[in-house]
């Protein structure tokens, strides 16, 4: 099958990148290559480095850019792009690019259990490695279970819904996305089911913890930033309230300078901001990304500069 995915904020990620045709720049989260192949548009002598953890997406991005000199294809996670880089001589960019979450193609491939509008077995995992979210929903307890549902998916019948998981696999385990689904649907009020489909917030709570995606997130933003020049920029897409507010803390914490108490007359922490943001507020998809890609609604993109080394 092929790995189609429609890029978000395209135009506005690239052009944040200030994009420098002899540049070296990183497409941590690769996908089908949409980004990336805007990217090496606008690259003369530059390269590009293509990072990716999906089988498929390595496939689809080594075909796509078979022929292309400046593009350079790694299968990996973006949260270890340093080692990646240096394993290859790489030790500073000028810009990185994080498009983080599923891709449409993850989505819409019923065989990678994903999504729960298709009935397949129930897996859920980016690297098609390690342990699945049948795996989790089979082993956990019913507390652990909670934490995650309610914690990573804002579910606020994460207890009930928990308590359904665990009641359901003492007769069988749990196979299907359909049947995790109406385990969902069971386990939740008629008003809710009434609402919109019962099961999306548990599922995206699921596919963060089997694919650790959040602290996957922390490290590959502090990997990326580390790798950066002086002027380099970090653009970083999310999807949904957990991603951006990770993104938006950890940007402010690099652009904070002295942190004395406001009483102290001179500064003594002698702390510098590290960068300084390039959007103030993030950039949102406009009414006509909004009609052709309905996926791009709850998109965030924020870049920041870095202004000095890192010490």
């Amino acid at each position: 099958m092929e790995f189609s995915h429609t890029p978000v904020l395209l135009n506005e990620s690239v052009d944040g990148l200030n994009i420098k045709p002899s540049g070296i720049y990183v497409d941590g989260t690769a996908g089908g290559g949409g980004h990336s192949a805007e990217i090496l548009k606008r690259l003369s002598s530059g390269k590009l480095v293509s990072i990716d953890q999906d089988p498929d997406a390595i496939d689809a991005v080594k075909q796509r850019f078979a022929n292309n000199e400046n593009s350079i294809i790694i299968k990996g996670n973006f949260s270890q792009m340093k080692s990646l880089l240096a394993e290859r001589g790489i030790y500073q960019v000028d810009g990185v690019l994080l498009d983080i979450g599923v891709s449409s193609h993850q989505l819409d491939t019923a065989e990678r259990g994903f999504s729960f509008h298709e009935d397949a077995v129930l897996d859920m995992r980016m690297s098609q490695s390690g342990p699945s979210a049948k795996d989790l929903v089979n082993s956990l307890s019913q507390k652990e279970l909670s934490r995650i549902i309610f914690t990573y998916g804002e579910e606020k019948f994460a207890d009930s819904i928990s308590k359904g998981i665990v009641k359901y696999r003492q007769e069988k385990p749990i196979e299907t996305t359909f049947e995790l689904a109406e385990i969902i649907r069971n386990s939740v009020p008629e008003r809710v089911r009434r609402a919109g489909h019962p099961a999306r917030k548990t599922f995206q709570a699921l596919r963060i913890e089997v694919n650790h995606e959040l602290d996957v997130l922390k490290k590959g933003m502090e990997d990326a930033f580390d790798l950066l020049g002086p002027s380099g920029r970090l653009a970083v897409i999310t999807f949904h309230s957990l991603e951006d507010r990770i993104v938006k803390k950890t940007m402010a914490h690099w652009c904070q300078g002295c942190t004395c108490p406001p009483d102290f007359p001179v500064c003594v922490c002698n702390k510098k901001p590290r960068a300084e943001l390039v959007t103030k507020k993030p950039i949102v998809a406009n009414s006509q990304e909004l009609s052709e890609n309905p996926r791009s609604r709850s998109a965030k993109l924020r870049i920041c500069k870095k202004i000095i080394e890192n010490s």
